[in-house]
């Protein structure tokens, strides 16, 4: 059966008191709304519709980046969830299958919890997803006979006996998408709020001679961002699922707590990932690489063997063959460095290709930038840069060529060559005394005149 998203985006969220739309907050680097949108992939559905309101072209901007076939629709006035829903009919015309509703706002849904409700379908007209609470909050109760699902009942308008009831309403739902429309068409805001709800699809089913049920998932996954209070705590569980998750798979983190990671970050088993390390979008690591303590990678590719840090920057468009060794305080981007090439102290290395078993010395850089421009830098294998070093791009060091410590290169250097680019030392005897001296009387003058001043 194919499968269409409609992922309801539209709301301001005053809570989080922000300009930025709530579903653009980001968690693990990424935005809300691209954590539900990657979820509802794993469907792999023929359409995906957004349904945005508030900062429509930052949040459509945001959809497309992730996924540029995604069909952004807009509701200019927010009448509730069904009518959200009802906003997407159009985006469908034509496809046939089923539709489920997800949320901007509820980024932990989990794959294998899709993949559940869609095979709940198979004998049912809707399925909504529910979850056992932890808490007594104001959820929706999800009311049942057996596995069939009588009514989602509103906190508000529950009795005392349904209040008891700890199975809840988490808002997402699939149904066919003919029978779904066709539903919400059946469904009136004539309630307190005056809004359209998705919900009433359940009480239409039932007065249809359609079933219903609800499928449960851990309540983990139904966790709601409304506030900056809970983004934090949706960070922390993110990162809490994700570091376990690489343990699993073989991935040594000598402090868990402290290993930061984005929602595509990967690395590969019996690496090790030292303290305080962050990683950025981006990035993968593969298998048997270490990464010391206080780095810090973004958009980059570490090869196996790797050995990073402390205190390293990797940068965008940084990629790295194996054994290669990126040292302290050390900083790349958009630099291709072949295998076995080491960067170990105080360098910066950008726009470049190093190629393999070449040395870089301490405080070599790259200058890349003129000011309009960049420029890139190409130093072959085996070469030996000296401590030092400007390299001023667009320039080139060949194959076992070496620079002396201290040089300025603006000129290509070739294979098998020594380039010295330093003005000759010259020694004045008995100057360094006369100048101290000289500006030792001054200093006492100085200080004379203040006192007396």
């Amino acid at each position: 059966m194919s499968i269409a998203l409609v992922i309801l985006a539209a709301g301001k969220g005053t809570r989080m008191n922000s300009d930025l739309p709530k579903v653009l907050h980001e968690i693990a680097g990424a935005p809300m709304l691209v954590h539900a949108m990657r979820t509802g992939a794993s469907l792999m559905p023929e359409r995906t519709v957004v349904v945005a309101g508030h900062g429509f072209d930052d949040v459509k901007a945001a959809a497309e980046a992730y996924d540029p076939e995604a069909k952004v629709v807009l509701q200019a006035e927010q009448k509730g969830t069904g009518h959200a829903v009802m906003v997407a009919k159009d985006a469908l015309a034509g496809f046939e299958g089923d539709v489920i509703v997800l949320y901007g706002d509820t980024p932990f849904i989990q794959p294998d919890t899709l993949e559940n409700m869609c095979a709940a379908r198979k004998d049912h007209a809707v399925v909504v997803l529910g979850f056992e609470a932890e808490t007594s909050e104001k959820y929706g109760r999800l009311v049942m006979e057996g596995d069939a699902l009588k009514a989602i009942v509103e906190y508000a308008d529950a009795s005392e006996a349904v209040r008891e009831i700890s199975f809840c309403n988490s808002g997402v739902m699939l149904a066919d998408s003919r029978v779904l429309f066709d539903l919400l068409d059946a469904t009136s805001n004539d309630n307190a709020s005056g809004e359209y709800y998705l919900t009433d699809v359940v009480k239409a089913a039932n007065d249809a001679g359609m079933t219903a049920t609800a499928v449960s998932c851990d309540a983990s996954e139904t966790m709601g961002v409304n506030s900056r209070a809970h983004l934090a705590e949706a960070e922390a569980a993110f990162q809490a699922r994700a570091r376990a998750a690489l343990m699993e798979d073989g991935v040594t983190l000598v402090d868990p707590s402290t290993t930061w990671l984005s929602l595509d970050t990967v690395i590969g088993r019996d690496t090790v990932i030292e303290p305080h390390v962050f990683f950025g979008p981006e990035v993968t690591v593969e298998s048997g690489a270490r990464i010391r303590a206080f780095s810090h990678l973004e958009g980059a590719h570490v090869s196996r063997g790797g050995i990073i840090g402390p205190y390293a920057r990797l940068r965008p468009g940084t990629e790295l063959a194996e054994d290669v060794k990126i040292g302290n305080f050390v900083e790349t981007k958009n630099a291709i460095i072949d295998e076995g090439a080491k960067v170990n102290h105080l360098s910066y290395v950008g726009d470049a290709h190093v190629g393999e078993k070449a040395n870089i010395g301490a405080g070599t850089i790259t200058c890349n930038y003129d000011g309009v421009m960049k420029h890139k830098t190409t130093i072959g294998k085996n070469a030996f840069i000296g401590s030092n070093t400007m390299l001023v791009a667009p320039v080139t060091v060949g194959d076992d060529a070496m620079t002396a410590s201290g040089s300025v290169i603006t000129k290509p250097v070739e294979d098998g060559a020594l380039a010295l680019a330093r003005a000759e030392q010259v020694n004045k005897p008995n100057m360094a005394r006369k100048l101290f001296e000289m500006l030792r009387a001054k200093k006492d003058k100085k200080q004379k005149d203040k006192g007396q001043s």
